[in-house]
């Protein structure tokens, strides 16, 4: 089983099992389930990716579609127009690499030639035939995350007889198909609030070892998730940073090597912290 995991994203080089990497989420959309609508203008967009930068974080992470539960697709255009602009201003501005939040092949190749090097897929190359070739094609890497159905309606009544068992198969075979299309970079993301109730994603952070047999590095997203709403009945999505430092923590310590977080702070924080206390 490796785990060292030196990878090149751009100009820059990480060893991922070093320590926990941050990954700064930077939702240029009007409905996002967290942050919808605070950064429509390209100027704001990317002044606050410039922050995120330099607060810590190691990767910004750039989507234009929501993929919260219930979300409508937009077009291919309408997404186009919202990350390119922002990708190619933060190309210029910042050192730190840039990854594209997109399931659809188009978007990711515009992407990556506006100065993306990673790509963020929530469908793993299952959404658009095309994906996996398309990141190929630039020698770029991949975030590949488990979802059960779609956005629109990955929420209604999701059912596993083995969650971990069946995460397990659909990312072995995320990595036939990456190899396959020559992908060299991959990064699992068991996929925490997509086609999951609470109870699965307890599990999925409980047995995140167990995903280490898959030799890839994991990332984790739970900030300001639902499942930290419903456990704690908070309905304001804002009020959710305990709950997400905690998770995060029992992730990091659990096998992520990077943690996906609106609040860039306080997750190089929360990672710095766990990091120290793991190396003692």
């Amino acid at each position: 089983m490796n785990d060292n995991y030196s990878y090149t994203f751009g100009k820059k080089v990480y060893d991922l099992s070093a320590r926990t990497h941050v990954m700064g989420i930077l939702n240029v959309t009007p409905d996002s389930f967290s942050d919808g609508g605070k950064f429509l203008k390209p100027a704001d967009a990317a002044a606050h990716g410039k922050a995120m930068a330099e607060a810590g974080a190691d990767f910004i992470d750039v989507g234009g579609a929501s993929t919260r539960p219930g979300a409508d697709e937009i077009s291919v255009d309408e997404e186009l127009n919202r990350v390119i602009p922002v990708i190619e201003k933060l190309a210029k501005e910042i050192s730190v690499p840039i990854s594209v939040d997109t399931y659809r092949a188009k978007v990711a190749d515009e992407a990556l030639n506006a100065g993306a090097v990673i790509v963020n897929d929530i469908s793993a190359f299952g959404f658009d035939s095309a994906m996996a070739e398309t990141i190929a094609k630039h020698n770029a890497s991949a975030v590949a995350m488990h979802i059960k159905g779609t956005p629109k309606d990955m929420q209604v009544n999701p059912v596993y007889e083995d969650l971990t068992g069946e995460i397990i198969q659909y990312f072995e075979n995320v990595a036939w198909k990456a190899n396959v299309a020559g992908i060299k970079q991959v990064i699992i993301d068991p996929g925490i609030g997509f086609g999951k109730t609470v109870e699965h994603n307890l599990q999925i952070l409980k047995n995140l070892a167990l995903f280490k047999r898959l030799d890839s590095p994991i990332m984790i997203g739970v900030s300001r998730k639902s499942m930290i709403g419903k456990i704690l009945n908070i309905d304001d999505v804002n009020d959710r940073h305990e709950g997400t430092i905690t998770y995060n923590t029992i992730g990091i310590l659990n096998g992520a090597h990077i943690i996906r977080v609106h609040d860039v702070i306080e997750g190089v924080r929360t990672a710095k912290l766990i990091n120290a206390y793991k190396t003692a």
